[in-house]
């Protein structure tokens, strides 16, 4: 009978550790982690995403801009203008003193710069071919325009 009873004990153990795991019960330092949220990225003011964009077209004229016409010599350029392209459309986002309405024309150049970089490549600027640097570099040039003809400041 010995048997008997401390095989039930222990098989009580067991299933009560089981349960206990199936439900989620944790240690402290797993209930810690969990209660303290992921630290959200700052989003930057549409002055300083301004000033951010500009100076990256400004480097890139100052730069010479892309002079070889073989595909993948300009791909470096096109992305040292989409990332603070991208940060621009963030802070125009969180932006409470205008709206979408304001923002609409620059956000269509931002997503002509977003279809010119999903090629995923610079195509280069072959004779009587497509090209994704109009997309990319004279959006943002327009953009550039844009932003000096729409001061938010």
């Amino acid at each position: 009978m010995g048997r008997h009873v401390w095989g039930k004990s222990v098989g009580a153990l067991v299933l009560a550790v089981t349960v206990a795991a199936a439900s989620g019960c944790s240690s402290s330092s797993d209930e810690d982690t969990a209660a303290k949220p992921a630290a959200k990225a700052k989003t930057l003011s549409v002055a300083d995403a301004t000033t951010t964009f500009q100076a990256a077209v400004t480097k890139f004229d100052t730069d010479g801009g892309c002079l070889e016409q073989e595909s993948g010599t300009c791909w470096e350029q096109m992305q040292a203008l989409m990332k603070p392209a991208r940060d621009l459309r963030k802070a125009a986002n969180a932006d409470k003193g205008t709206g979408p309405e304001f923002w609409s024309e620059a956000y269509a150049l931002i997503d002509k710069m977003e279809d010119g970089i999903a090629v995923g490549e610079d195509q280069g600027v072959p004779p009587g071919g497509m090209t994704n640097r109009i997309d990319v570099l004279g959006s943002a040039h327009k953009l550039s325009d844009w932003l000096d003809a729409h001061q938010t400041s």
